[in-house]
């Protein structure tokens, strides 16, 4: 089987929206999704086949205050404020296809990092309604910008401090070859925590988690030396910007939202004919 393996990077995994987009246009098939944080979002709705989705209400909305904001840090405790994001959206803003999402054929996870152990969990979403939503929001929220997300008694953030890229996961679960898009230009070499001493004095009663923060540089620069070896050995094809992108992790700025959306539509669509060779091979 053949997986699609999504990494994270904030408003900088627009980038994979627009490779998604030329996937779907292009009636690029895989047999499972796994995303990590943006890739987990943007990985959703490729499974329901919205186009252009992703890319439409970033654009529209991320200067507003309600959507993310240090004004809504302040007021709720997440940058990315939980009411407009993860149901004010999905539910009449700019709906989410639960319904294509729920016929799709195409299994789909998230990777969480459970605060308490540090440690990877992976999640597979049958449905995106009510509480199951909650595995896309945890998937996606960062360290000291958003509260522990509590499901089934699971403190959970961010999946790329545990796994950033999950294709050594995806291997184990069968998924043999796996098309990997990730949101840094190659060369890129991630670098240890700079603010280690914030994270260990917000995060102090979570030792595990703090160290996973603190070797998630180790964690995932071992993860792209593995994909290297995966991609000689004919099991990988990375996706990767052909450019530094414009969009920082952060970014409130819709042109540069918009020109990093078309880096990876130009990036997909460039490499779709060996993309076709690798699903056939």
């Amino acid at each position: 089987m053949t997986g699609l393996v999504l990494e994270g990077g904030g408003h900088r995994g627009i980038y994979t929206a627009g490779v998604l987009d030329v996937f779907i246009e292009n009636k690029i098939m895989v047999d499972g999704v796994i995303g990590v944080s943006a890739g987990a979002i943007h990985g959703a709705s490729f499974v329901a086949g919205q186009v252009g989705r992703s890319v439409r209400y970033t654009e529209k909305y991320c200067n507003n205050k309600d959507y993310m904001s240090f004004y809504s840090l302040l007021k709720t405790g997440d940058l990315f404020n939980e009411d407009f994001c993860y149901r004010l959206l999905p539910e009449q803003l700019d709906p989410f296809d639960n319904i294509g999402f729920e016929k799709a054929t195409i299994p789909y996870y998230t990777v969480c990092t459970d605060v308490n152990t540090g440690k990877a969990v992976y999640h597979q979403c049958k449905s995106l309604r009510g509480e199951e939503m909650k595995w896309l929001q945890a998937s996606a929220s960062m360290p000291l910008v958003a509260r522990n997300v509590e499901i089934d008694g699971q403190l959970l953030l961010d999946g790329g401090i545990a796994d950033s890229i999950p294709v050594k996961k995806f291997q184990e679960m069968g998924f043999e070859k796996n098309i990997v898009v990730l949101t840094q230009e190659e060369g890129y070499v991630k670098k240890p925590n700079k603010i280690m001493h914030v994270i260990s004095m917000k995060y102090k009663k979570y030792p595990e988690f703090v160290e996973s923060v603190k070797n998630r540089h180790n964690v995932y620069n071992e993860s792209t030396e593995y994909l290297k070896n995966l991609e000689i050995a004919g099991n990988a094809l990375v996706i990767r910007p052909s450019q530094k992108p414009m969009a920082s992790r952060l970014e409130k700025d819709p042109a540069k939202i918009r020109l990093t959306y078309e880096l990876g539509r130009r990036d997909a669509l460039n490499a779709l004919h060996e993309i076709r060779v690798f699903l056939n091979s």
